[in-house]
């Protein structure tokens, strides 16, 4: 699994600069106030909200911000609405890459996505061109400094909780569930007084392959371009880029 790629590129993000950090924090108000429309403000009884209120601690993200997005998608007056698009294509080297947005003019996403693509080396693809090479995990993080618990008896309780595999680098132990049992590892692992530095659902490429040194700059920049849109949320590919 990409377990290293997955936790840098999530300390990238909880260390953003402020420009950053406030695009980030408004593209998961936007999933916080869908979750709130579609299924309410409970994240007791709205798993999709109880992601989303996940992702948004792990992103340090300021309570009032979390409550603005509810408060703005429980007010039934309000008719904004955005549809999940998912886009699939390749970066340079033939590179997957696994693009999900939330939008509300899917005609300018598919413009801007087809366009970042283009000026930067790769190309759009059909729906399911790429999406057979990546599965659909959940992920939790764990910091290791905050608990005094050794890789085995860590690997043991999130086994025990129902998770499928865990890996384990200097900072972080970090546990792979099957989507669908997300919900349920996350919750017993957090009886077990576990909190978590990232837990949301994620697409876990089954291969990974290096980028050619003279194509490096160029996939950054693809992927740079395509995570700075406003219309995507997430980004997903089969490279190593470390």
């Amino acid at each position: 699994m990409s377990g290293h790629n997955k936790w840098s590129k999530i300390k990238n993000t909880k260390g953003a600069e402020d420009a950053k950090r406030a695009k980030t924090f408004q593209k998961i108000s936007r999933e916080i106030y869908m979750a709130v429309k579609n299924g309410g403000p409970d994240p007791d009884a709205n798993p999709a909200l109880r992601m989303a209120m996940d992702k948004a601690k792990s992103a340090n993200m300021p309570k009032s911000n979390v409550e603005r997005a509810i408060a703005k998608g429980g007010n039934n007056g309000d008719t904004e609405n955005y549809d999940e698009v998912t886009y699939e294509g390749y970066g340079p080297n033939g590179i997957a890459v696994y693009v999900e947005t939330l939008t509300d003019n899917t005609n300018r996403t598919l413009s801007n996505v087809r366009t970042i693509f283009n000026k930067n080396g790769g190309s759009l693809g059909e729906s399911g061109s790429v999406s057979y090479m990546f599965d659909r995990k959940g992920y939790l993080a764990i910091d290791r400094e905050q608990y005094e618990i050794d890789e085995d008896s860590m690997l043991m309780a999130a086994l025990e909780a129902g998770a499928e595999d865990m890996e384990t680098s200097d900072e972080v132990y970090e546990v792979y569930t099957a989507a669908s049992d997300f919900g349920m590892v996350r919750d017993a692992l957090e009886e077990q007084g576990f909190k978590f530095a990232s837990a949301e659902l994620t697409m876990v490429p089954k291969t990974m392959i290096d980028v050619p040194d003279d194509k490096k700059t160029t996939f950054q920049n693809l992927i740079d371009h395509l995570e700075d849109d406003d219309d995507v949320q997430n980004v997903y590919y089969t490279a190593n880029i470390d």
